[in-house]
């Protein structure tokens, strides 16, 4: 058989010997692939390249695979915190569940245990830091959710919206009508009553920006941006006006030498952060010290927090901007240790087991003055003001915000927790008016947060606003 016959049997009597065992060149397709035994040398089909080094999957080696593995979950879990309370949604939603947790404790076989962790004492009593636990909730770690507020009423001041005054007019006025609104609610309640517990005018007039950031998050994801961001720029007003009530109404017995130490401490404080000088073990005892001298001065020591983040630069400096680096590492703490914890310790309201039982607690009229003034007020304050100011003067609503929009914000503004809460311990003496008063919170915010979403919900259903909205009509 001649070469020629053997290539014409190959051709046309199928795959023979000859041809199965002809190499083949693998193909760009087919891949990198592990190495094969058909490799090595005398292997005469097809020949596999071997796999690439860089190709694998690096596998990091530990001395012991339990503990880096161990080592490894607990770095991811505290990693994991910080982009968990990152969203307001998720910490609004913490605070509600930590509320209603201590309301059930409060009015369970378990109260006894609850109240007496809330009033167990401790502190160095010479330092006049002897506090109970509720109180070290209220006037220690809320300090740092307040120098957050303080953080970033001085990035909205110097480069966020409020730093143009003609954008940021509108709801700044109606936040101060908002706080006009349920303070004349309150007041105009206790007198047809004829009670006489008008020091607790500012209780409902605070707005909790968590929750209601939350809700709008939730219910109202089909408004427009500018609607947020109407919300942001109202409530962070109101925090200032809040704060400016706190020092200026509730204050009483002001120590000036104490007073002093904390101002001269907070310019010590201000000094190094504009000098880019953010050593922990520097600022943290500064901050200690300031807080601890603001709590003997007579003013609320929570004002030492909101002190000391207006003083930190929020201009850009060697490439930092120091307002927003405090913010990022603070937050987690204020979102997920200092709200919930107060919030823990401020609605335990014994409402069951209180003096009159629950019937008591409804019909006192500081309860319905709260309850009613929240939502209704901070309607009328912030949707009457703003009708009133685009209709006579150059004010203007924009970027499809619409005035129904203002009534829903209006409605969230009334969820006044975290603040209202602690007014409501400052503004009462008894400890039975306290409760009362933090109840009426409760029910307002739930009043205000269930009417806050049904309007949210009626809004995101329109789709013509502004002048599209207009033209329909």
């Amino acid at each position: 058989m001649t070469l020629g016959s053997s290539e014409e049997t190959t051709s046309t009597g199928g795959a023979t010997r000859e041809k199965r065992d002809m190499p083949r060149i693998p193909y760009r397709s087919d891949g990198i692939v592990h190495r094969s035994r058909h490799n090595f040398p005398g292997a005469r089909l097809q020949q596999r390249p071997p796999i690439l080094v860089s190709a694998l999957p690096r596998k990091r080696v530990y001395a012991s695979s339990s503990n880096a593995s161990v080592g490894h979950r607990i770095r991811n879990a505290f990693q994991a915190i910080p982009r968990f309370l990152a969203d307001e949604t998720r910490t609004g939603l913490l605070l509600i569940v930590v509320a209603l947790i201590a309301l059930f404790l409060a009015n369970s076989p378990w109260e006894p245990i609850y109240s007496a962790i809330s009033h167990y004492e401790f502190g160095p009593e010479s330092l006049g830091l002897h506090l109970s636990v509720h109180e070290w909730a209220a006037d220690g770690l809320l300090t740092i959710f307040f120098f957050v507020v303080g953080l970033e009423l001085k990035s909205d001041f110097v480069t966020g919206p409020l730093r143009d005054i003609r954008e940021a007019a509108l709801p700044m006025l109606a936040a101060a009508f908002g706080m006009v609104g349920p303070a004349t609610i309150y007041v105009l309640i206790q007198t047809i009553t004829g009670s006489d517990h008008f020091h607790g005018w500012a209780v409902p007039t605070a707005t909790d920006i968590a929750f209601a950031v939350a809700l709008l998050g939730i219910f109202g994801r089909g408004l427009p941006p500018a609607a947020r961001t109407f919300l942001l720029t109202l409530a962070v007003v109101d925090d200032l006006l809040a704060i400016i009530v706190i020092a200026v109404f509730y204050s009483s017995g002001l120590n000036w030498l104490a007073l002093g130490g904390t101002l001269l401490t907070i310019v010590v404080f201000g000094f190094l952060v504009q000098r880019q000088i953010t050593k922990w073990w520097l600022l943290i005892p500064l901050a200690v010290v300031a807080w601890a001298l603001m709590l003997n001065s007579g003013v609320h020591a929570t004002i030492a927090g909101v002190c000391l983040g207006m003083v930190v630069p929020a201009k850009r400096i060697r490439n930092r901007q120091l307002t927003h680096e405090f913010d990022e590492k603070l937050s987690p703490w204020s979102a997920g240790l200092a709200l919930p914890v107060f919030a823990f310790f401020a609605a335990g309201v014994p409402v069951m087991g209180g003096e009159g039982g629950l019937s008591a607690a409804l019909t006192d009229p500081i309860t319905i003055s709260v309850a009613v003034a929240l939502p209704l007020g901070k309607l009328i304050g912030i949707w009457g003001s703003v009708a009133i100011l685009t209709r006579y003067t150059r004010l203007r609503l924009g970027n499809g915000v619409d005035l129904p929009d203002i009534a829903a914000i209006g409605l969230l503004a009334g969820i006044g927790f975290t603040v209202a809460m602690l007014v409501a311990g400052l503004a009462f003496p008894g400890e039975t008016e306290v409760f009362h008063a933090r109840f009426g919170v409760i029910l307002g915010t739930f009043a205000a947060a269930l009417l806050g979403a049904i309007a949210l919900h009626q809004r995101t259903s329109v789709r013509a606003r502004g002048a599209h909205a207009s033209n329909q009509r």
